[in-house]
Formats: structure tokens, C-alpha cells, sequence
């Protein structure tokens, strides 16, 4: 079963939160996120959840983090200038190990940029939004349908894996309208992920005390589970500790609980290549006008094919790999100067060509064709 909803892709991100079980939302805005917001405003007091608009970026991720410490599933959404500002807290997430859904929908940089323009210029940032060790998780739509069906994948992740997940849209998806096809509200609740809870006597509990990939279990606040939380390094209970040993065995679990599973939250499309000759790499709504032109392209007996990326970090290692090995001509685009195919190039170890923009402007089949034409 399946259904039908005309709207944008930021109205659809918070469709999917709220249908997926979000009970707040803190935020600020900022172009081009504000739909996010507006939407959520309208959505959650219909539905048992909380929404508030704070006095700035901080306080919009501060609150965030606080509602998801209570047990419910809590989202904030924003662009690359809020996200910087979140920074802080996105990194008292990581090592406290609180699940958020981080929406960004990109746009020019760096500093306040080009607000209203698209760009892919946050890969970079949702890689490494805050100083320190530990491994992230975005998640990168690329048509509407998937501003909902990987909204719903980031609230599973976050849930799953106790940690801030980034959903990065652009300004071209999260302005654009048009007719999703969505799973029915049924299939989302069968595939919700659970938030896993202690349920032993209290004296024994210890929401730190996790094997070397698995996250922290921290039960909702109020309900007679006492431990602490903080942005220090911490031991077994939360408490804060300058243990040498504690400390980096804390470091490596961060790493370990996302990265050991990659496997797992890795997500790809694969468009015509199974005949192809050419690969084209790009993700985000640069993978429309690309799919436009590799159709252009057959037409006039060039065979291309795609590849995208759903998931960025953690990045798809093993099957970019095996396609290096396969395709001897390989194009990357996307919209900034090369952050994504610095990661790919860090992969595959190998040369490779390169269609880049940052001005703004979207990437038109037309160039992608031009591009593969010269290769």
C-alpha cells in the first residue's frame, strides 16, 4: 500500500517525523529550512507532540537535546550558518550519546553565503560538525519520496545507534513541490525502531557500561533510573572521570558503534549500470539532472550510468571499490568545490574526473551531458 501527498521536500521531512513518532521540536529560523518549522508547528500539536520556536540556534538544539534525554524522539532543522552555531551541542550529542535528528537543508557558503541559492556545500560540515573523535551518520535524499522515507530511516538510526543523525536536503529539494508517491502510515509504524530501555533494579543500572560497538542505553529521565549526564569523559554511571584507560575506551565505542556497523546503515541507488561504460557518481538533487542526461546520453549511444549515494557518512566504501575496479572512466558532480569526491578519491586511489559548481546555480543535464562528452 502506498499513497499519494503533493508537497515540498521540507513539508515532506516533517510529514515523516511526526508519522514516525516525533513529540517535539525546537528550532530557530533560518532560509532555506523555515518550512521545517512551519510545518512542524501545525503537525505536532495535532498530534500529542511539542513545538518552540527558541531566541536563536543554540537554544533551538539546547531544548532538542533536552526533550530526547526525557525519551521522546525530537528533531531541529536549519542550514549550514544555524548548524554552525549548533556546533557545541552537537558535540555534547555525540559523547553524551542523545538521539536527534539534525535537518540541513544546504545552501551557499561559508558564512551567511548565498541564502537562497542551492549548494552541497555542508557535506564537509555533517562529516565533521564539532571538534573531537566520533563517527557521524547523514543521510542524503534525493527526490521527494526519499525527503520522507529517509527522514523516517534518520529517527530509526538515531533511536538505534544513540547518537545525532543529519538529514541533508538542498535548497532545490526542500523548496521543490510535486506529487510523492509515500508508504502507507503502516508500513512506517511496522519498521519503527524501538529506543532500547534497562529494566532491571535500579542500583544495577549503568547507562555507560556498553560493549566496544554498542551505544549507551539511556533510559528516559523521571522514571527512577538515576545517572548523569555530561560532556565530559565519563565512566560506567555518567559521572564525569580523567581515567586514562576509561577515556579512550569511550573514544573507540563512539567510533566503533557506527563505523563496525556501516554495513548496515550504508543505502545506494544503482541507475543503468548494469551495461554501462561510463559511471556517474552524484547524490542529493544533482542525481535528477543527472539521471536526465544519462537518458540523453543512450539516446545518442553513450552508455552511462549512475551511481548515489543515500547514505554519505558513514560512505559507502565497499561498493565504490568494486566499481572503481569496473569502470575505467568516472565522473563525480556535485554542487561545491570537491568535498565528496575528496572522499571518494580518498577510496578508490585513483584518478578521476571532476564536474564542480558553487555559485549557486543548479547543475543542468546539459552540462552533465557537455562534461561526459569531453571525457
Amino acid at each position: 500500500m502506498s499513497r499519494e501527498m503533493i508537497s515540498s521536500g521540507n513539508e515532506l521531512c516533517a510529514h515523516a517525523a511526526v508519522d514516525c513518532g516525533c513529540k517535539f521540536f525546537g528550532g530557530y529560523p533560518i532560509t532555506p529550512s523555515s518550512e521545517v518549522a512551519h510545518e512542524m508547528s501545525v503537525l505536532l500539536p495535532k498530534n500529542g507532540g511539542k513545538f518552540i520556536q527558541m531566541e536563536d540556534e543554540i537554544a533551538g538544539i539546547s531544548v532538542a537535546l533536552g526533550a530526547s534525554m526525557s525519551g521522546v524522539k525530537s528533531m531541529t532543522a536549519s542550514s549550514g550558518p544555524g548548524v554552525s552555531l549548533k556546533s557545541e551541542q552537537i558535540g555534547y550529542g555525540f559523547i553524551a550519546e542523545i538521539p536527534l535528528v539534525i535537518i540541513n537543508v544546504m545552501r551557499g557558503g561559508p558564512s551567511t553565503g548565498l541564502p537562497t541559492r542551492v549548494s552541497q556545500g555542508d557535506i564537509n560540515q555533517a562529516k565533521v560538525p564539532t571538534h573531537g573523535d566520533f563517527a557521524t551518520i547523514a543521510v542524503c535524499p534525493g527526490n521527494l519520496e526519499e525527503a520522507y522515507t529517509l527522514t523516517v530511516k534518520a529517527f530509526n538510526l538515531a533511536e538505534q545507534y544513540m547518537t545525532p543523525v543529519f538529514v541533508l536536503l538542498d535548497e532545490t529539494l526542500g523548496h521543490m513541490y510535486g506529487k510523492a508517491l509515500l508508504p502507507d502510515i503502516s508500513e512506517v509504524e511496522k519498521n519503527i525502531y524501538k529506543r532500547k530501555e534497562f529494566t532491571g533494579a535500579a542500583e544495577n543500572y549503568k547507562p555507560y557500561e556498553a560493549k566496544y560497538d554498542e551505544p549507551a542505553i539511556l533510559n528516559p529521565f523521571f522514571k527512577g533510573y538515576k545517572y548523569h549526564i555530561t560532556g565530559l569523559h565519563h565512566g560506567p554511571t555518567g559521572f564525569p572521570t580523567e581515567n586514562a584507560t576509561i577515556c579512550q575506551e569511550n573514544i573507540e565505542r563512539l567510533l566503533n558503534k557506527i563505523n563496525a556497523h556501516s554495513d548496515k546503515i550504508v543505502e545506494y541507488e544503482e541507475f543503468m549500470l548494469d551495461d554501462a561504460q561510463i559511471l556517474l557518481i552524484a547524490y542529493g538533487s544533482v542525481s535528477g539532472s543527472a539521471k536526465e542526461a544519462i537518458l540523453k546520453l543512450r539516446e545518442e549511444g553513450i552508455k552511462v550510468g549512475l551511481f548515489r549515494p543515500k547514505v554519505i557518512w558513514p560512505s559507502p566504501e565497499k561498493k565504490l571499490r568494486e566499481l572503481s575496479v569496473k569502470f575505467d572512466k568516472i565522473l563525480v558532480a556535485e554542487l561545491n568545490m570537491g568535498q565528496y569526491s575528496d572522499e571518494i578519491e580518498r577510496i578508490i586511489k585513483r584518478d578521476f574526473h571532476r564536474l564542480l559548481k558553487a555559485n549557486g546555480r543548479a547543475l543542468t543535464p546539459t552540462e552533465i551531458m557537455n562534461k561526459i562528452k569531453e571525457m
